[in-house]
């Protein structure tokens, strides 16, 4: 490598595999001009988006989708666009969902980027996840458990991306909890858009978990809200942000609804396991489930207009778990 400076996993499997994408392109555009398409999965894949910088001469992926399938769909919708290489796959931060599907892109003759950070925490985060995975949800086998990926180039704080049309895209690593324990985020050609992964899931549900920090879900609420402030401080308020999920709106927006969200989020959470009292035990024994459940419908109830409500049940364990010290 060169450098440059508890979800219910069987259910979402009998969900049905019905892939959805948005785009902001049509197929009568001019191909020259750059542009940005969206992919996103069914709930089969977590309803992760990959994002695609299409450029003068290239096209730079963001996020490689949780499974190997997804990544090949993701391409597969590009190139009802565009038939441009891709030359570049950004992962934004550790979590499988963001590099499972990187040899895929690889295979396309995509270099894969990271952070220095991302690449440090890759390893623990993808032996955790398969343990999960093969282990406990009896989704995936040893052998059908996506590989840890390959990093081609990573750098350390900052790196701009100099594309082959010219333009350059610049990449900022943010080495502090956010939605993990480190966040990537990168701003295209123009201010065109920024691009920030799973920091923002506007209009719908976070994933709760946390980073994972020796072998245990970490979640962080106020170094989240922190490092979205830092983010508001150095951008264009009006710069569109595409998030890991949900819609695309301008950053003003997006991160104060954010900011909103998780703040409630944690209140949501802080008393709920408050009121419990002495049964706050129950959240660690198989009773933790009844608990989530209730949880996602105190979350529907305060956030009545948000998708992707499973995100809570499924996630909400890393925060509550944080709330039982």
């Amino acid at each position: 490598m060169k450098n440059l400076t508890k979800l219910s996993a069987l259910s979402l499997m009998t969900t049905a595999f019905t892939l959805g994408c948005v785009t902001n392109t049509k197929h009568n555009e001019n191909l020259s001009e750059s542009r940005v398409i969206e992919f996103e999965s069914s709930a089969e894949g977590f309803n992760t988006k990959t994002i695609f910088y299409v450029g003068k001469k290239e096209v730079v992926a963001f996020d490689a989708q949780f499974t190997e399938s997804n990544a090949t769909a993701s391409i597969q919708h590009l190139r009802k666009f565009t038939d441009k290489p891709i030359t570049w796959l950004v992962i934004t931060h550790p979590n499988p969902d963001k590099f499972n599907g990187a040899n895929v892109f690889r295979s396309e003759g995509a270099k894969v980027i990271a952070s220095t950070a991302t690449v440090n925490n890759i390893p623990a985060v993808h032996g955790y996840k398969k343990y999960y995975f093969v282990e406990m949800a009896k989704m995936f086998t040893n052998e059908t458990y996506p590989s840890e990926p390959t990093i081609d180039e990573s750098f350390d704080t900052q790196l701009s991306l100099r594309l082959s049309g010219g333009e350059t895209i610049e990449l900022v690593e943010y080495n502090k909890p956010g939605i993990s324990t480190n966040q990537t985020v990168a701003i295209l050609p123009n201010k065109q858009g920024l691009i920030v992964g799973d920091l923002i899931h506007y209009k719908a549900h976070a994933w709760l978990e946390g980073g994972i920090v020796d072998s245990k879900a970490t979640p962080t609420i106020s170094s989240w809200v922190s490092l979205l402030k830092q983010i508001t401080e150095e951008n264009d308020s009006d710069i569109k942000v595409y998030g890991g999920r949900g819609e695309a709106t301008n950053l003003l927006e997006a991160i104060e609804v954010q900011i909103e969200y998780l703040q409630k989020a944690d209140g949501i959470v802080s008393n709920y396991v408050k009121k419990l009292g002495t049964k706050k035990s129950e959240l660690t024994t198989e009773k933790a489930t009844k608990h989530y459940e209730n949880l996602t419908q105190e979350f529907q109830s305060t956030f009545p207009d948000y998708a992707l409500s499973y995100m809570v049940q499924y996630g909400i364990y890393g925060l509550v778990n944080s709330k039982l010290n």
